[in-house]
């Protein structure tokens, strides 16, 4: 019985032979690196987003505290006769 579809293994004909550990540590090291540049490029725009989400949280903190402080405040009226 043959294995066939996604658990067969199938080899390119543009590497032939065994893989060897260097070859992983530089495939490894090559993705890394994408990965990097790709985290350099972005990293602007992450913190403009984290900035502004900081940013967010405080106003909405201040003002649900605001609004439930004036719930629970008591409002006292005094009339001169």
């Amino acid at each position: 019985m043959t294995l066939t579809g996604s658990r067969s293994r199938r080899r390119s004909s543009s590497s032939p032979g065994r893989i060897t550990r260097d070859d992983i540590e530089a495939k490894l090291r090559a993705l890394a690196g994408d990965v990097d540049d790709r985290v350099e490029a972005a990293r602007p725009q992450l913190l403009v987003g984290a900035v502004a989400a900081v940013v967010a949280v405080g106003v909405l903190s201040y003002l649900w505290g605001r609004r439930r402080g004036r719930r629970r405040a008591a409002w006292v009226e005094i009339r001169r006769l």
